[in-house]
């Protein structure tokens, strides 16, 4: 049957016609479809939803993917090539379109079109020891994760939690709600300055917009990340709604003149591209916190949405009575939400101008805090605690149940390594904010990374995703879902994870994160490490200095004892840490100073040995004696080895790869044919699955899973 037979109208078949006509013709839209029509906007919609049922915008987008299958099953074209082709302007939004219509992502035509044919790859494993998945008691006749390297615990850890963290703390939505007709998305407003300087007010009252709306629960407002693409945009009212998934829009613009604040803001329909309410308001520079009020004000009352009396406390709470200091904070905010640390810098110094004008600005404190704990991050000498936690501190003393001020504290704990002191200004952000994702984000990582924990991880990434589950950025939504796949794959769920992790990569191709942990994933399901190590050096060819991947590798070669391999990509991870002074992969200096140790550089090697020493000797997590257990057994030492094993055993939710390398560590060689060795390994493996399984029954009960 043609394309065509869907269509049996002559007026259907002849707007189809022009729809392909323009089809790589991002800016061809509803308006330009009427118009080519000769008829109203409001006539096409009529007819068009007349003769198929759907929407014009819906119409076109359906014509636009049925050419993108075809090309998709006819071409070599890439994904990201088709999608331009047939007229959509961002892969990311191509992709989450083909997949709404489609039920997948466009690049599994060709696995489905394989698994039709049943053409089946044969995977070269033999080489590999087996695992202990086949002792899960779901799972008997699987044979799951065999010979995996253990990823570095903070390969998808630091590295990729900083990237998520980013957008937690530079603009993520924070109070999701399912109501399509209450969705909400505040579009940048354009500067009418002639002072192009004076850019950074007009978007201060845009990001101030949003951050009222945003304390209105009945909305789901989406974040100034996922709008700022939209800053240029030439498309369509329907179209960038369409995008973000919301009902409204509101757009702006304004100019800041002498003493007075000129502001134009109108609330649109989406759907329909038509003013819901508009307003001109010209203001003395005073009033722009009432300003900022009335407007928030003014387009929930369009919407018929009722504002509480606890929400209009929070809405009318000013940040700041001084306007000198506000200015000097908008002036800040641009560059602290660069995310980088040139914009840290210049930031900073903005932020304590304001705080110098109103020494009581928690917002302002809390805000400088934050840029200190980023400037740390990665560093091995942290030059910036001081700062972090006088800030912080003076944030709480002048706000104590305001998210920023208590997050803030939280990082200062988190940086000097005192995790445990961080949960309770959490779970107090978290109960004055329950609907705070960035809380809930830091509480999963902490859980995942630093009081390693695989239930509460699991827990707090579903709760993450849950909050968020009506997110349409692509983008952000690409890094909750790798973040939720990472907290599966450590608790054992690896069906769940490869369907998160695909979801992800289908989102956003480009998340670097999500096909290094799909390695992972893969590996732990058919034990595949050749091809592990051949998706690794793909993802290395992209960026030949991702310290991530070079660390991976080396381990992957340390697992198959091929220590000259190994040395090559551990002598780069030692040579980046040290020229950038990076404390990173401290649990990993034993396999590395056991590689360094195997081709002759005994003193490169003692040093490495002495650090790891200090490492698990400091440590405080579950794994701390399993730490410890692989150094002794490493210097031959077998009854101390197989004690600190046997207090590891009486631990709980440890990550599912403890229980992979307990078999597969070439450190462990040797006492695989040890009966006391082989006792406590099988504990340990059983103990594991006896726990997987509370935890599923858990997460089920809580509506979680």
């Amino acid at each position: 049957m043609s394309q065509d037979a869907h269509y049996s109208d002559s007026f259907a078949l002849r707007a189809r016609g022009l729809v392909l006509e323009h089809l790589s013709n991002e800016n061809f839209g509803v308006s330009e479809l009427a118009e080519q029509l000769h008829m109203s906007r409001s006539s096409l919609l009529r007819n068009i939803k007349k003769e198929t049922g759907q929407s014009a915008s819906q119409f076109i987008r359906s014509i636009r993917l049925e050419e993108a299958a075809k090309l998709l099953k006819e071409s070599s074209l890439t994904v990201s090539e088709v999608s331009y082709q047939v007229g959509f302007n961002s892969p990311s939004y191509f992709i989450r379109c083909f997949r709404e219509e489609y039920g997948h992502p466009p690049g599994e035509l060709s696995k489905i079109e394989i698994q039709n044919q049943e053409s089946n790859q044969n995977l070269d494993t033999t080489e590999i020891p087996e695992s202990f998945a086949e002792n899960d008691p779901r799972e008997k006749s699987r044979k799951a994760g065999k010979g995996l390297s253990k990823p570095s615990l903070l390969v998808l850890g630091t590295l990729f939690i900083v990237a998520l963290l980013s957008y937690v703390f530079f603009g993520l939505v924070q109070k999701p709600h399912e109501d399509l007709e209450k969705s909400i998305a505040v579009l940048p407003f354009s500067n009418e300055s002639t002072d192009s300087s004076n850019a950074y007010f007009v978007n201060g009252l845009m990001e101030s917009t949003l951050n009222k709306l945003q304390k209105i629960a009945a909305f789901r407002v989406v974040s100034r990340t996922s709008t700022e693409q939209f800053r240029n945009s030439k498309l369509g009212a329907a179209a960038i709604g369409e995008t973000l998934g919301v009902s409204y829009l509101v757009e702006g613009s304004g100019q800041r003149v002498g003493s007075k604040v000129r502001l134009t803001v109108q609330l649109i329909d989406a759907a329909n591209d038509k003013p819901v309410w508009s307003e001109q308001y010209t203001r003395n520079l005073e009033d722009v916190f009432t300003l900022q009020n009335e407007v928030a004000a003014e387009i929930a009352k369009a919407i018929e949405v009722t504002i509480s009396p606890k929400e209009q406390i929070q809405i009318d709470k000013q940040p700041t009575e001084n306007l000198e200091a506000y200015d000097f904070y908008l002036q800040a905010l641009e560059p602290f939400n660069w995310q980088t640390k040139e914009g840290l810098l210049k930031a900073i110094p903005l932020f304590k101008k304001a705080i110098e004008k109103d020494p009581e600005f928690a917002l302002a404190h809390a805000n400088t805090a934050i840029a200190y704990y980023y400037l740390d991050l990665y560093q091995r000498d942290k030059k910036h605690i001081d700062e972090l936690n006088n800030y912080a501190d003076k944030a709480l003393l002048y706000d104590p149940k305001l998210t920023e001020s208590l997050v803030a504290k939280a990082l200062y704990y988190i940086q000097v390594e005192d995790f445990r002191l961080a949960l309770p200004h959490l779970e107090k952000a978290l109960e004055y904010n329950p609907n705070s994702f960035s809380v809930v984000q830091i509480l999963s990582t902490l859980y995942a990374f630093n009081i390693p924990n695989t239930a509460k991880y699991l827990q707090y990434a579903l709760k993450g995703l849950q909050l968020n589950k009506s997110l349409q950025d692509s983008i952000q939504r690409s890094y909750l879902l790798v973040h939720l796949s990472n907290a599966f794959l450590q608790a054992g769920f690896m069906d769940q994870s490869l369907k998160h992790i695909d979801k992800a990569i289908a989102l956003y191709p480009e998340n670097p994160y999500g096909p290094l942990l799909k390695t992972f994933v893969t590996q732990a399901i058919d034990g595949n490490s050749n091809r592990s190590r051949r998706l690794l050096k793909q993802e290395l060819a992209k960026d030949t200095n991702r310290i991530e991947v070079l660390q991976e590798l080396g381990t992957q070669y340390y697992y198959r004892e091929d220590y000259d391999s190994a040395f090559y990509y551990f002598r780069k991870v030692v040579n980046q840490r040290e020229a950038l002074n990076l404390d990173l992969f401290k649990a990993e200096n034993l396999k590395i100073a056991v590689v360094y140790e195997r081709l002759g550089e005994q003193e490169q090697a003692q040093k490495l040995f002495r650090a790891y020493a200090n490492f698990y000797q400091e440590d405080e997590t579950v794994y701390q004696h399993f730490y410890e257990a692989l150094d002794h057994f490493r210097k031959k030492e077998k009854e101390e080895g197989l004690k600190d094993l046997r207090a590891f055993a009486a631990k709980e939710n440890y990550q599912y790869w403890i229980i992979v390398f307990l078999k597969a560590d070439p450190i462990l060689k040797e006492y695989q044919a040890d009966q006391e060795y082989q006792e406590v390994r099988d504990l340990i493996v059983r103990r594991f699955w006896e726990n997987q399984k509370r935890l599923e029954e858990d997460l089920q009960s809580k509506g979680l899973l």
